[in-house]
């Protein structure tokens, strides 16, 4: 689906990405996690078209992404809703060319995946940050888009919020959504949603770990095999850590 060829982006003399390359076909979530700075986020907008690379190229299902593309939507760590427009009018911006039947009925959809069609003449100011998150992931959705590029999209909400948020993505997607490509700084998180975490050192960004989890979902956080693959990411992301431990051993 996504095939990433000799990726890189450069701002004038800095070099934020690359050499960089790496195929995303099979995987229902792909994770990608890193330290700050390290060019998770110059990755996601070249995805989205919303960056030019310097050199390399992306290309969806063999054709190169040299803009915006239909096929691929975005949500952003926050919502970024018009506080003037309702749940569903907000929605209702990312099908604003659409036939007017065609868009309410996308709109309902979006809305029914997830769970808010309760709130749909609701304002944001009327909502909590999780469903405010929720909409954000709606209008990410109501374009029907084969991938979906996340952006932090949890990091502003409470741990209670964030967990039910995650358990309601791996819902979205189910067997008939869109792929996703999640960018986090959590690592637990990334475990409990990837089928595959790649690990980005930067910058440049390079990949320093691809990583297939072959856990079933559900995942139980306390399990062996979780705190396994746990560690295995914080020796990546902080070897200084890994090594202390060694020490005092």
């Amino acid at each position: 689906m996504i095939d990433i060829q000799r990726l890189v982006k450069k701002f004038d003399d800095f070099t934020a990405l690359g050499p960089l390359g790496f195929t995303f076909d099979q995987e229902r979530i792909l994770t990608v996690i890193g330290p700050s700075g390290c060019g998770k986020s110059t990755l996601l907008r070249l995805l989205s078209g919303l960056e030019a690379p310097t050199q390399g190229r992306i290309r969806l299902d063999g054709e190169t992404i040299s803009g915006p593309n239909p096929l691929i939507s975005v949500a952003f760590q926050e919502p970024r809703l018009m506080p003037w427009l309702t749940v569903a009018q907000n929605v209702e911006l990312a099908v604003w060319d659409r036939p007017d039947a065609e868009r309410k009925e996308a709109v309902q959809a979006a809305l029914v995946k997830v769970s808010l069609t309760q709130f749909a003449d609701a304002l944001p100011k009327q909502l909590s940050g999780g469903m405010a998150q929720r909409v954000g992931l709606a209008r990410a959705l109501v374009g029907s888009p084969r991938l979906l590029l996340l952006d932090e999209p949890f990091s502003a909400l409470d741990p209670l919020t964030r967990v039910r948020m995650q358990d309601h993505l791996l819902e979205i997607v189910g067997d008939d959504g869109p792929n996703v490509l999640l960018i986090t700084h959590d690592i637990d998180e990334a475990i409990v949603l990837s089928d595959r975490i790649i690990v980005l050192d930067g910058p440049p960004a390079q990949i320093r770990r691809d990583l297939v989890v072959d856990l079933p979902k559900p995942r139980k956080r306390s399990s062996r095999e979780f705190q396994e693959i746990k560690e295995l990411l914080l020796a990546d992301l902080l070897p200084e850590r890994i090594g202390a431990l060694e020490e005092a051993a």
